[in-house]
């Protein structure tokens, strides 16, 4: 993506590459091994970047830019009642982004960004980014290019997360059998014959009525991420399999 600069005592487990070795001596190849497929990273950032601002122009990035403001402000205001929203300006407003603060509702009730990231995927959304630039907190970047149904329908889905996060701080719903706990759920969750969890199936797989019009299943439970981030496992099939 770009150049990264680090401090001497860590040079030696910098990345190297087998077609660009880097290092003080790039011939010992002493690294790491290569992180990327290229050695300088990809060369469409750029280019990308400039063909957007080439096609938009001055007026239109213009625009895009006001767009994605008002987005993030309008959400931000939204879910200001159910989250405190972190590093406005002066005018009360925030910028392209709005960061929801999770840690106080983790502190009170032990639900955190997590669980309401696996939460969201029942609601059919991919969670927006997590404790960047502050740790325990949810980064919402709707940019230019949603639509006000789609940010109302997001909105929805936050407000009605916070309503059930409620339910764990009144003693509703156990702090560790709840539907963010147990977030996401699969089809094969809701078809066991005996259902024995304190909330219902409805609650678990179509907590708001739009979510039933248009159901995203996920295919799996939580999986634990930072151990698949500190684990990699490569799934290609042995080169023998393409012989066939």
């Amino acid at each position: 993506m770009g150049p990264i600069g680090l401090a001497a005592h860590l040079a030696p487990f910098m990345a190297d590459h087998a077609v660009k070795p880097t290092g003080a001596d790039a011939r010992s190849h002493a690294g790491q091994g290569a992180v990327s497929a290229a050695p300088f990273g990809s060369a469409s950032i750029l280019t990308i970047s400039w063909m957007y601002i080439t096609m938009m122009g001055g007026e239109g990035l213009k625009q895009a830019t006001e767009y994605a403001i008002l987005n993030a402000n309008y959400v931000a205001a939204k879910l200001a009642p159910h989250y405190p929203v972190l590093y406005r300006g002066t005018h009360g407003r925030v910028a392209h982004e709005c960061i929801l603060d999770i840690r106080p509702i983790k502190a009170a009730t032990g639900i955190t960004e997590v669980d309401i990231a696996k939460r969201l995927m029942d609601y059919g959304f991919h969670a927006p980014t997590m404790s960047f630039p502050v740790a325990g907190t949810i980064m919402v970047e709707p940019t230019e290019s949603e639509s006000k149904a789609e940010l109302d329908r997001f909105i929805a889905a936050m407000t009605q997360i916070r309503e059930e996060i409620r339910k764990v701080e009144q003693g509703t719903w156990p702090a560790d059998a709840n539907p963010l706990k147990h977030a996401p759920h699969t089809q094969a969750d809701v078809m066991v014959a005996e259902w024995t969890r304190v909330y219902s199936r409805e609650e678990a797989v179509f907590p708001l009525a739009y979510v039933a019009e248009n159901k995203f299943w996920p295919s799996v439970n939580r999986i634990d991420d930072v151990y698949g981030d500190r684990n990699l496992f490569c799934a290609c099939v042995p080169m023998e399999e393409y012989s066939a």
